[in-house]
C-alpha cells in the first residue's frame, strides 16, 4: 500500500489539513483540524497505508489550540 500524509497548516486566521497537495477544510483550531485528519488517517490505516500526521507547535503568543 501507499503512504498517506496529513499536515495541519495555517489558512489565513484558521487551520486546514494538507493531503495529496490539497488543503481541505477550514477549522477554527488546530485541535479540530487534527481531529478531522485523524479520522481520515484512521480510514487510511484500515486500508493498509502507512500514515504520517503532523501538527505544528505553538508559535509565540498563540494559544495552545492555535485559535
Amino acid at each position: 500500500m501507499g503512504l498517506a500524509q496529513y499536515a495541519i497548516v495555517p489558512v489565513r486566521d484558521q487551520w486546514g489539513v494538507l493531503h495529496d497537495g490539497n488543503i481541505n477544510g477550514e477549522y477554527a483550531t488546530k485541535e479540530s483540524a487534527f481531529e478531522s485528519a485523524a479520522a481520515a488517517a484512521s480510514l487510511a490505516i484500515r486500508q493498509g497505508h502507512e500514515v504520517h500526521l503532523s501538527v505544528p507547535g505553538r508559535e509565540l503568543g498563540e494559544s495552545a489550540l492555535g485559535s
